[in-house]
């Protein structure tokens, strides 16, 4: 429930990310970590300090990044690739299709500064259709944590997961609220707390939002599911089924397009093995802009107001 998971702090989930491949690569010598040209940006100064024979610079070449990465993997070695989340996807698509995908690589996308709190940096940098860009890849893994403890969780459990994996995480500093050293694992839906009334299903930044918008609602007596989908893909699908089955109405909530992203993995499924009425809080079919990010959010329709107005309305529809 709600009070199992109090805030401990506040911290950067790349912040998350640069612990954990830093501890990853303490245990595991296999790990490589490669960068394009934004090594402070992703928090890998630890790594480089201690590890410098295992860290590659490639500069502003994400193409090649990704090229040598794959590589990498050739000859036994866990390659990290790190970039912004716009320049680890659009930028170097045809190369991840090809070189990871296709060739079945097991290389892991790390992709920082997604969504609209890149903040200032504006639409040029603020990727919101990655997660659909890179679902729709054949054996592709996508995974979008939640907060700084469970960036560093899923960075340390990916190293043993084999095959192409994508995870993405954000810049600012953010509520962080699950337990410290909790495993991680990859692809099982995190219940944060249990209702009948409608399922919330929420990744990444969101699962916050998501989280004051079910205390509000608790408060008037509305029971909620909060589900934290971390896996966006392999999808939880007996979780989603199990939540959906009891309250029979869904709002999802992500920091991304409306169209691709954790919303139409949800809709899959529920219209597969149970139709009920969906609201989305997504970003509807726009580029973003340069701004403060909880300004941003706000406009945009991306807050625990636009949550708990999403709930009422799926609730109306059953």
């Amino acid at each position: 429930m709600l009070k199992d998971f109090p805030v401990l702090n506040e911290k950067e989930t790349r912040a998350g990310f640069g612990e954990g491949i830093y501890e990853v690569a303490k245990a595991n010598d296999q790990v490589v970590a490669l960068t394009a040209d934004l090594a402070g940006s992703l928090k890998l100064n630890a790594f480089m300090k201690d590890f410098p024979e295992r860290f590659v610079q490639c500069g502003i070449a994400e193409a090649n990044m990704i090229g040598i990465a794959a590589g990498l993997t050739i000859g036994g070695k866990i390659p990290y690739t790190t970039t912004f989340a716009n320049f680890s996807t659009s930028r170097v698509y045809d190369q991840i299709r090809q070189s990871v995908a296709y060739s079945e690589k097991n290389v892991k996308i790390c992709a920082s500064h997604a969504g609209l709190t890149l903040g200032e940096d504006g639409a040029t940098h603020q990727v919101l259709e990655d997660i659909g860009m890179m679902k729709m890849l054949p054996g592709m893994t996508v995974i979008v944590p939640c907060d700084f403890n469970q960036t560093k969780a899923a960075t340390i459990a990916i190293a043993d997961y084999k095959g192409p994996v994508y995870l993405r995480f954000g810049r600012p500093k953010w509520p962080n609220f699950t337990p410290e050293n909790e495993p991680f694992i990859v692809g099982k839906a995190q219940q944060i707390n249990e209702g009948t009334d409608v399922s919330i299903f929420a990744c990444g930044h969101m699962v916050w939002e998501a989280m004051k918008a079910v205390e509000q609602l608790e408060a008037e007596g509305i029971r909620c599911d909060l589900i934290n989908i971390h896996t966006i893909k392999p999808l939880d699908v007996d979780a989603v089924v199990k939540s959906i089955s009891k309250t029979k109405c869904i709002v999802t909530a992500e920091e991304h397009q409306k169209n691709g992203g954790l919303g139409d993995s949800i809709a899959h499924v529920a219209g597969e093995h149970c139709p009920c009425p969906q609201e989305y809080v997504a970003v509807n079919d726009t580029f973003g802009e340069s701004g403060k990010p909880a300004d941003l959010l706000v406009k945009y329709g991306l807050t625990a107001g636009h949550i708990i107005a999403a709930a009422r309305k799926a609730i109306a529809r059953k």
